[in-house]
C-alpha cells in the first residue's frame, strides 16, 4: 500500500451561537469503522465570522497560513496532533 503524501485535513464551519460562525480544521485519525472516518480537531477560529461563507474563506486562509502553497504534506510543517 502506498503512503499518501498529504495529511487528511478537513475544513468545516460551525454556528456556535446564532449568527456566529467559526471555522474548524480537523485531521483524520486511525480507527475507521465501516463508512465512518473519525477526525480530531486540529485548530479552530478564535473569533466568529458574521456568516458561513466568510468563515469558510477564513478557514481556507488559515489552511494556507498553516500549510503554505504545498498543502498539508506528511513531511512538511504545520500543526500536528501527534
Amino acid at each position: 500500500m502506498v503512503t499518501p503524501r498529504f495529511r487528511n485535513i478537513a475544513l468545516t464551519v460551525h454556528e456556535l451561537e446564532d449568527g456566529e460562525f467559526h471555522w474548524v480544521l480537523m485531521e483524520a485519525v486511525d480507527g475507521a469503522v465501516d463508512d465512518v472516518l473519525p477526525y480530531m480537531v486540529l485548530e479552530t477560529a478564535v473569533h466568529p465570522q458574521p456568516n458561513y461563507s466568510s468563515a469558510l474563506v477564513a478557514g481556507v486562509a488559515a489552511m494556507r497560513r498553516l500549510f503554505g502553497g504545498e498543502g498539508p504534506r506528511r513531511d512538511g510543517g504545520g500543526p500536528t496532533l501527534f
